[in-house]
């Protein structure tokens, strides 16, 4: 397996089928919308493959907080369901490790529904622990996709 930066929209709007494993009504038209926003607020993407078939894809952030200074924020974990538990998340998580460290954060950081159990155990695994809570006030129902 080989992991890979996506490095344009075209590149990216490839793998939609992985991406819909998390988000099935995901469009790609509703999806190049999203990343053309995106791309410019430092969105990036990375992709496991094996072979040529992308397994797994994991989208991230850099930003900047008062609190923590630079981080980089992980975003839509995603491995596709026939190679779970095959190494996939753990080479992604140790490429953006390194990406985090060469681009001098402080931390990484993610989100993940309280009720995703299995992925809760990986992230602890990686060395994620939750630091607080984050709420959120729903203003359009119909946007929301997760």
């Amino acid at each position: 397996m080989i992991i890979r930066e996506l490095n344009d929209i075209e590149e990216m709007l490839k793998h939609l089928d992985v991406l819909n494993e998390l988000y099935p009504n995901l469009t790609i038209e509703a999806y190049k919308s999203d990343l053309q926003e995106m791309i410019p607020h430092n969105y990036g993407q990375v992709a496991v493959f094996d072979n040529e078939e992308c397994v797994g894809l994991c989208g991230y952030w850099v930003g900047k907080k008062l609190w923590c200074s630079k981080y980089l924020e992980l975003d839509n974990i995603v491995v596709s369901s026939k190679h779970r538990s095959k190494g996939v998340g753990k080479l992604m998580f140790s490429y953006l490790r390194a990406k985090a460290k060469e681009m001098e954060c402080t931390m990484m950081a993610l989100d993940s529904y309280t009720t995703n159990y299995k992925a809760h155990k990986m992230f602890y695994n990686e060395g994620f622990a939750p630091k607080g809570f984050h709420f959120i006030n729903i203003i359009d129902e119909k946007g929301v996709r997760g």
